[in-house]
């Protein structure tokens, strides 16, 4: 049928939101839920196939296609650079997200941030960004800014998390990129 072909090649086009934080005072933290006992932990020694596991894992459900076809040599160096903190959640020992944080020029970009499947709904999403984004500001130095990019392929709630945690949207033609 024509109109079937014509309905299934309309796809939306997907519209990307910058965000940004210029100063740790502007976060707006979410505690964890009571009874939560959920443990942030940066990963200390690079290991690529750990975070190509986790891009792979999270990034499934959200069509997260960057790097999925990425040799294992592009991985190896991409985890070796000395900027990029890969930090992980756990509750009880069961792995619960990741976020990797890249640092460049004074500014820190959450380069990726999410949940495994079986932690959503669960409404860890916003604790979880508080503390990484205050282990971003953290950082010595201190980051000028703190950055990311969403688009409408994440979570239906992400940009919501963004703004709700204190994050502003900026236009990155005004930034001359």
């Amino acid at each position: 049928n024509q109109a079937d072909d014509s309905r299934m090649s309309e796809v939306p086009p997907v519209t990307i939101s910058y965000l940004e934080m210029l100063s740790p005072c502007q976060l707006l933290p979410k505690p964890w839920p009571d009874g939560t006992f959920i443990v942030v932990r940066e990963v200390t020694t690079a290991q690529w196939r750990f975070n190509r596991f986790l891009y792979l894992t999270v990034g499934e459900q959200w069509n997260w296609r960057d790097k999925a076809e990425l040799p294992d040599s592009y991985w190896a160096t991409y985890v070796d650079n000395p900027n990029l903190r890969t930090l992980v959640a756990y509750e009880e020992g069961s792995l619960v997200g990741y976020a990797e944080l890249l640092s460049d020029s004074g500014e820190t970009e959450v380069a990726y941030f999410g949940l495994l499947p079986e932690f959503m709904g669960r409404g860890l999403g916003g604790p979880f960004l508080t503390e990484i984004l205050q282990i971003a500001w953290d950082a010595r130095p201190t980051p000028r800014r703190v950055w990311l990019h969403t688009c409408t392929e994440d979570h239906p709630a992400a940009l919501h998390n963004y703004l709700a945690r204190g994050m502003r949207q900026y236009c990155p033609k005004e930034r001359g990129v």
